[in-house]
């Protein structure tokens, strides 16, 4: 009986932990030409829990941010294709939400940074980059972009209210019937109104980063969260498929009167 309720014990701990690291881990997408500093910045990302992608051109950086979903874009300036400005603009004008973006780049004169932060980055570091700044000041983007959503214990968007601590969603009052990941994903919808998430971001939000599943599981998923919680403009919502990319939650203008 001990070694049953010990067993028991260690798995619903290792959900918890597992659970708390997907809440705070970050989706990064790292552009940086030198080979070192790029898996320096992403050896820095990995064991704080965090997974990222490295790219190398602007180019291949703006076709990834084309067909994937990120929560914070690191930025150098000198690139062999283009500069991180013409990037910033790029991403502010073709990502359908205001995604952090932090500069890390050898340009360190005033005007320098002060054009970067004019042209729409949140931060500015210049290398040298040392560690602990560096992950500091990544943690504080990350706390700024999603302080609504973590100060709150519920999110109340009629027809839907999605109690956060109790893990439960009502449509009109009535209760739902969700499994775990059904709920998780619901909440990753409803946190993100608008804004196009990818499956791949999807994935690693609600599952993590597992080898054994695809995105197969969250078109499955997705599917069983549309007809659970009637996401359809009766109810003042449309969940979009968007093809070779993901799925948008947006409200419908005005919810038909019944």
């Amino acid at each position: 009986m001990r070694t049953g309720f010990s067993s028991r014990f260690c798995i619903y701990v290792s959900q918890f932990c597992e659970h708390l690291l997907q809440e705070d881990a970050l989706r990064v997408a790292v552009l940086e030409d030198d080979i070192h500093v790029g898996q320096l910045i992403s050896l820095w990302l990995e064991r704080a829990g965090h997974s990222q992608q490295l790219f190398a051109t602007g180019e291949a950086f703006k076709k990834a941010l084309s067909r994937e979903s990120y929560d914070l874009l690191i930025l150098d300036w000198e690139l062999p294709d283009t500069d991180g400005g013409k990037v910033l603009a790029w991403v502010r004008q073709n990502i359908d939400w205001p995604i952090p973006v932090i500069f890390a780049t050898a340009r360190d004169s005033e005007e320098d940074i002060v054009k970067g932060l004019m042209a729409g980055a949140d931060d500015y570091m210049t290398k040298p980059v040392r560690r602990n700044e560096f992950m500091a000041r990544i943690t504080a983007l990350a706390r700024r972009a999603n302080q609504d959503s973590d100060k709150k214990d519920a999110l109340n968007l009629p027809p839907y209210r999605i109690d956060i601590g109790a893990r439960s969603i009502t449509c009109d009052g009535v209760l739902l019937d969700l499994t775990q990941k059904e709920f998780d994903l619901a909440l990753l919808l409803f946190r993100n109104p608008g804004r196009l998430l990818s499956r791949g971001y999807i994935l690693e939000s609600v599952w993590g980063r597992q080898p054994d599943f695809n995105t197969r599981t969250v078109d499955t998923h997705i599917s069983r969260v549309r007809a659970k919680l009637g996401l359809t403009p009766e109810h003042g919502w449309r969940l979009n498929a968007i093809y070779n990319h993901g799925y948008r939650l947006e409200p419908v203008a005005e919810r038909p009167a019944e």
